[in-house]
């Protein structure tokens, strides 16, 4: 499993992150950025682009047991 940290401090919502992996980063009905906290290694090559994608470097990803 892979942790998705996000920094809401640093976001600025570009949301590329969304288009990278939307199964794992998605823009809420008020416009916030919201993300599952873990995904499977199916999902490791989409949350790294999220990851790398985004200007603000708010993700960060972590393995997880």
């Amino acid at each position: 499993m892979i942790k998705i940290n996000h920094d809401r401090d640093l976001c600025q919502l570009y949301a590329q992150c969304t288009y990278e992996a939307p199964k794992a980063f998605w823009l809420d009905e008020n416009g916030e950025l919201q993300h599952v906290d873990e995904v499977g290694e199916d999902q490791r090559d989409a949350v790294e682009a999220a990851a790398d994608v985004c200007p603000m470097r708010a993700i960060s990803l972590e393995e997880s047991s």
